[in-house]
C-alpha cells in the first residue's frame, strides 16, 4: 500500500482516513497492513461543468468529515466518517438537507492478506443456496473478504457494493493475489442508501464458533484426505486378507484417480463384536485371528500397494479387564468407587492423570513411528451425548471424580496428547469432532455427523439426508478450520440417483471423501461415480456462517485464469417428482446473464437461458449443471471427468478469433477417456479435433472432444471450426 499525498490526514478509531488530489481516497488500517484506496465522484447539477464535483478538505474546522464541492465552487455535501475501534462508516449527507437528487460512486480496491477470498459474513434472514469457490470467483452478493492465516474478516455493509477479484490464480486454483476491486454507489438524496459502513473482524471464527482456532495445515494436508475403510460394510469382521483385497482392487479403480489412504478398522485384540466399550483400546492389543501377522505388516503391505495406511482408535476406555487392574488409578470412579463407563470402555479413562496422558502418547507413538500408520481416526470424542467423552469430562459429577478435579480443560489435555503421540506429519480425523471444540486446535479432519449405517445394516435414505443436513449446517469452516467428514460414501446398496446424491454431498464442498463398499459388487456405473469424485479439489466455502434448514440448490463457483462457470446442484428431498429451480440472482450472478448449461448425467442442455435455472427432479435425487454465461465464440462448456466438470481437469484454453481454432490442456487419467464438451454457437461448425476424438451432439451446438492417453498426462488439445 502507498500513501495518498494530499490535502488531508484524519484518524477515525483505529483507521486512517487521507485524502489526495482528483478526489482520492485511502482509508487504512495500518495494524494489519489492510487499505481502501479509489476515486469519489458525484454525478448531481451541472457535473459536467468546470471540472465536475470535488472533495476537499472541510472548510469549517469540522474534524470529522469531508466537504463535496460543487462546480461553483461551494460546499453542498460532506463525507462524514463515524469510527468506533475496528469499524468505520462513512456517510454522505446535504448540507443543511437541501434535497437535490444524485449519485456519489467509490471506484478503487481493497488490499487484504493472503490467500484471502470473497464471501459473505452477513446473513440474511433466509436464503437457499449454500455456495462455494473453488479458486478465484465471486459473486455478487458476496459483502466480506476472509483470510484465514489471520482469522481476519473484513465486511463492507451498504448500497450496491460488488467486491470483485483481481488476476492471480494459478491453475490450481491457489490465490496469489491480495487485491480486490471494489466499488459502490448510492443516491444523495436517500440517506438510507449513501451510508457504508467497513467493519474489521478480528478473530472472525474465534470469537463467534471456534474458540481453539487455528488455520488448517496446508503442509500436512495440502488437500482433503480420501481413501478407503472397512467398517460401513464388513462392519467389525474384516480380516487383513480382507483389507489387502479390497485395497488391491482400489489400486485398480481409485488409486489412478487420487485415491491416498487405506484405513483399518476393529483390529483391537477383542473387538470382532461390538459394543465398542468392550473393545481393548489402550494397550494395543491385536486381534490374531483376523491380523495374523500383526499390524506393522499389515500397514506395510498397505503401503506396498501404494497407498497410504490409516488406522481407527478410540482410546478412551478400555473393555479388558485385566489392563484396568493394572492400571485402576488411571480411570474414572463415583464416590462409591464404581467405575463410570462410556461409549469407549467399561472403565473410562480419567484425563488429569499424567501417567494416563503419557500413555496414551506412548501408544500413537507404537502406531504412528513403530508399525507405520500415517492416518489415525479417533473416535468417541465429541459425540452428542453424555457416552463421548468431551460431554462426560463435562459434566459436574464426574469432574468432581477426576484424580485432579481443578484442571480446567481435561478434554483438551487428550486431544493434545494424541497430536503429540501422532507427531506433526501424521493426519488426524477427530470422530466425532466439534468445531467448538480443542478438536479446531488439533486435527485436520473432523467428523461432522453420525454413522451413515447402523452396525450390520445397509445404508438408507435416512442416512444420506443426514449427511446433507450436517454438511449444509457445518461446512462453514470446511477447509479453514479442518476438513469436514459427513461419513462414508456408499453406493452399493442405494439406487443410483440416490448414490448420485451423497456423492453430490460428500464431494462437491470439498469434504474429506472416504468410501466403504465392497468393491468387487460394484457396478461400473457406480465405479465411475466414486471415481468422478477423486481426487477432492481445493473448494471452499462462500457463506461463512452455519444454516439449520434443508437447502435445495447449492452453487459452486469455479474460477480459472482463462474463465469461470457455476456447478449448480438442484437437489429434491421429497419422495415426489417436483420441479427444482434457482434464479440467476440467488446465484449472485448479473441479473442480465445469458446462459447455457448441461446437465452432467442426463445430458439435458439449455443453450438460451435468461434468469433462471429449472428443471424436473425424480424423487431422492440431484441434477447437476454446468452453467456458463453465454459466449459470441465456441468455448467451453463441461467435462466427463470430475463433478465439479472442468475445475480439476481443464488446465487450459484458449480461443483464436482469426483462425477459428480453441486450443487447451487437460489432465487425463491413463487408461480412461475424458471427454470434453465445447458450446458452439449459431454460425459456427466443429470441423476437426487434434490431439482427440471429435463427435457432435445437440444439432451440432455441442461439440465433443475425447482424450485418451495411455498414462496419466496432460494433454494438449485443439478444435478447429467453421466461423463468420
Amino acid at each position: 500500500m502507498s500513501p495518498i499525498v494530499g490535502a488531508a490526514a484524519l484518524i477515525f478509531g483505529s483507521w486512517l482516513v487521507e485524502l489526495g488530489q482528483g478526489n482520492q481516497l485511502q482509508m487504512t488500517f495500518p495494524d494489519q497492513g489492510i487499505a481502501i484506496t479509489g476515486t469519489i465522484h458525484v454525478d448531481a447539477y451541472d457535473a459536467d461543468k468546470n471540472g465536475g464535483w470535488t472533495v476537499v478538505p472541510a472548510r469549517d474546522g469540522v474534524a470529522n468529515r469531508l466537504a463535496i464541492v460543487d462546480p461553483r465552487g461551494d460546499a453542498q455535501l460532506y463525507i462524514l466518517f463515524l469510527a468506533e475501534g475496528d469499524w468505520l462508516e462513512m456517510r454522505v449527507e446535504h448540507r443543511t438537507r437541501q434535497f437535490f437528487p444524485g449519485t456519489v460512486s467509490f471506484d478503487g480496491t481493497v488490499t487484504f492478506p493472503e490467500n484471502s477470498w470473497t464471501c459473505k459474513t452477513i446473513p440474511p434472514v433466509s436464503e437457499r443456496v449454500l455456495p462455494f469457490v473453488w479458486g478465484r470467483c465471486d459473486s455478487t452478493l458476496n459483502d466480506s473478504i476472509f483470510a484465514p492465516e489471520e482469522d481476519l474478516a473484513l465486511a463492507i455493509i451498504g448500497s450496491d457494493v460488488q467486491l470483485r477479484s483481481m488476476p492471480g490464480t494459478s491453475d490450481e486454483g491457489k490465490t496469489s493475489g491480495k487485491t480486490y476491486r471494489l466499488s459502490f454507489s448510492g443516491a444523495i438524496d436517500n440517506p438510507a442508501s449513501s451510508v457504508w459502513r467497513f467493519s474489521l473482524q478480528r478473530h472472525y471464527f474465534q470469537s463467534r464458533w471456534v474458540p481453539y482456532y487455528a488455520p488448517l495445515d496446508r503442509r500436512r494436508v495440502p488437500r482433503a484426505p480420501t481413501g478407503w475403510m472397512s467398517w460401513n460394510t464388513y462392519f467389525d469382521k474384516a480380516t487383513a486378507e480382507d483389507n489387502l483385497a479390497e485395497a488391491r482392487l482400489g489400486k485398480k479403480y481409485f488409486q489412478p484417480f487420487g485415491m491416498e489412504f487405506w484405513s483399518i478398522e476393529s483390529w483391537q485384540g477383542n473387538s470382532d463384536q461390538l459394543p465398542v466399550s468392550h473393545f481393548s483400546n489402550m494397550n494395543l492389543e491385536t486381534n490374531e485371528r483376523q491380523f495374523p501377522l500383526g499390524m506393522k505388516q499389515l500397514a506395510d503391505d498397505i503401503r506396498a500397494l501404494g497407498f497410504r495406511p490409516g488406522l481407527w482408535m478410540a482410546p478412551y476406555g478400555t473393555g479388558n479387564q485385566q489392563f484396568y487392574e493394572e492400571h485402576k488409578d488411571w480411570f474414572l470412579h463415583d464416590a462409591e468407587g464404581n467405575a463410570i463407563s462410556s461409549w469407549n470402555g467399561r472403565w473410562s479413562l480419567d484425563p488429569t492423570v499424567p501417567e494416563a496422558l503419557d500413555h496414551l502418547r506412548d501408544i500413537f507413538r507404537v502406531a504412528s513411528g513403530q508399525w507405520g500408520y500415517e492416518f489415525f481416526k479417533i473416535d468417541g470424542m465429541s459425540g452428542p451425548s453424555i457416552s463421548y467423552m468431551a460431554h462426560l469430562y463435562e459434566r459436574p459429577d464426574v469432574r468432581a471424580c477426576f484424580h485432579d478435579p481443578t484442571v480446567p480443560n481435561p478434554f483438551e489435555r487428550t486431544v493434545a496428547a494424541f497430536r503429540e503421540g501422532i507427531g506433526e506429519d501424521r493426519v488426524f480425523l477427530a470422530c466425532q469432532g466439534h468445531l467448538t471444540g480443542p478438536e479446531a486446535r488439533y486435527a485436520d479432519a473432523a467428523r461432522i455427523g453420525a454413522d451413515i449405517v447402523g452396525a450390520n445394516q445397509p445404508v438408507h435414505w435416512e442416512g444420506v439426508l443426514g449427511q446433507a443436513a450436517r454438511t449444509i449446517n457445518q461446512v462453514f469452516v470446511n477447509n479453514i478450520v479442518f476438513y469436514t467428514d459427513p461419513d462414508t460414501l456408499l453406493v452399493s446398496d442405494l439406487p443410483i440417483e440416490q448414490a448420485r446424491v451423497s456423492a453430490v454431498i460428500v464431494s462437491l464442498p470439498g469434504q474429506l471423501l472416504f468410501t466403504g463398499d465392497k468393491l468387487a459388487t460394484l457396478t461400473p456405473e457406480k465405479i465411475r461415480l466414486i471415481q468422478q469424485t477423486l481426487p477432492v479439489a481445493d473448494i471452499r466455502p462462500t457463506n461463512l456462517y452455519p444454516r439449520f434448514e434443508m437447502l435445495d440448490v447449492w452453487d459452486l463457483k469455479v474460477g480459472k485464469n482463462f474463465g469461470s462457470w457455476d456447478v449448480v446442484a438442484l437437489f429434491n428431498w421429497d419422495t415426489e417428482e417436483k420441479r427444482v429451480g434457482v434464479d440467476f440472482c440467488e446465484l449472485g450472478l448479473p441479473p442480465d446473464t445469458r446462459a447455457v448449461a448441461r446437465e452432467f448425467w442426463t445430458g439435458e442442455f439449455h443453450d438460451n437461458l435468461t434468469g433462471r435455472l429449472e428443471t424436473s427432479v425424480p424423487p431422492r435425487a440431484v441434477r447437476l449443471f454446468a452453467l456458463h454465461a453465454k459466449s459470441d465464440h465456441p468455448w467451453f462448456l463441461t467435462s466427463d471427468r470430475h463433478l465439479t466438470q472442468g475445475a480439476v481437469d481443464l488446465n487450459a484454453l484458449a480461443w483464436d478469433g482469426s483462425d477459428g481454432v480453441l486450443t487447451g490442456k487437460a489432465a487425463v487419467v491413463g487408461g480412461y477417456p475424458t471427454a470434453l464438451r465445447f458450446y458452439v454457437p449459431e454460425g459456427f461448425s466443429a470441423q476437426k479435433a487434434d490431439g482427440g476424438t471429435l463427435t457432435t451432439e445437440e444439432e451440432g451446438r455441442v461439440a465433443v472432444v475425447t482424450l485418451l492417453a495411455d498414462e496419466t498426462s496432460e494433454q494438449s488439445f485443439t478444435l478447429t471450426f467453421d466461423h463468420p
